[in-house]
Formats: C-alpha cells, structure tokens, sequence
C-alpha cells in the first residue's frame, strides 16, 4: 500500500500518518518509514543531534499493525491505544533512516486488538513492543 492507499485504511492524515508503505505478507503488516529530516517530532528532540521520539516510534509501529485488519478498518473507524507493554529502544532512529516494521495482531476480542511490532534500521532492532488498541466508530470513544 502507498500513501493514498493507506489514507483509505488509516484515519490518520497529513502529519500524523506516520508510514509511508505497508504490505500483509502472511498475515503480518510490513511497513517502509523513511525519516527525511524535516519532520514535525524532529523539532527540538534534539537540537544538533536529530532523533525520532520513543513514542513516535510506537506510533509507527501501531499505525503498521492496523494495516493487518483492512477487513475491520472502514470508513468512520478510529483507533485508540489502549496499552502498551514491553517496550524496548535498542537504535536511536535518525533523519535519512528508513525504518521497516513487521507488525502482526496476536490476538483479538472485538474491539481490543493485541499486537505485537518490531522496527529496524539496517536491519538491526530499533524499537520493539507489544501493544493493544481498540477500534471504535467516530462518535463513540467510549469504548477507548
């Protein structure tokens, strides 16, 4: 999926779409981010010394696990963190890396989804996690 195909899946836009590419390969969501340096989460975190924030790095890898759900995501639904757990930064992630993220949904109970991602650069670990959300239509957060 490409950007235009991910703005069908995601309900994230402009800034906040995080991935730039996904594919599902035997069930699980491998993504493409490439870090080009003028991003907005670049600002100030750290001046002369560029890195991705930890919670941006999640971000990335929960927007990457949703791709495995394009038969739940429709138009109108949200997503919601709902936990995050084991979370480990191994590489700090800078401006010109492309981190690549394998994402896959453990487990699942309407509407919490368990997933549990990795991201890396060059092919070493980044950042990895498992995490949980919820998906939920527009209007009704009550459930995240």
């Amino acid at each position: 999926m490409n950007k235009k195909e991910l703005e069908k899946l995601l309900p994230h836009r402009d800034s906040m779409l995080l991935i730039d590419e996904a594919e599902l390969v035997d069930g699980k969501s491998l993504g493409k981010i490439h870090i080009r340096g003028d991003e907005w989460f670049l600002d100030g975190h750290f001046p002369g010394h560029p890195i991705v924030p930890g919670v941006i790095l999640c971000e990335m890898l929960a927007q990457s696990a949703c791709c495995c759900l394009t038969d739940m995501m429709k138009e109108g639904t949200l997503t919601f963190f709902s936990g995050l757990d084991k979370v480990r930064f191994k590489k700090p992630v800078h401006p010109g890396d492309t981190m690549e993220t394998e994402c896959e949904i453990t487990r699942s109970r309407h509407p919490f989804y368990f997933a549990r991602g990795v991201g890396r650069v060059n092919g070493e670990i980044a950042v990895s996690a498992e995490f949980s959300f919820v998906l939920s239509e527009k209007g009704d957060e009550s459930n995240g």
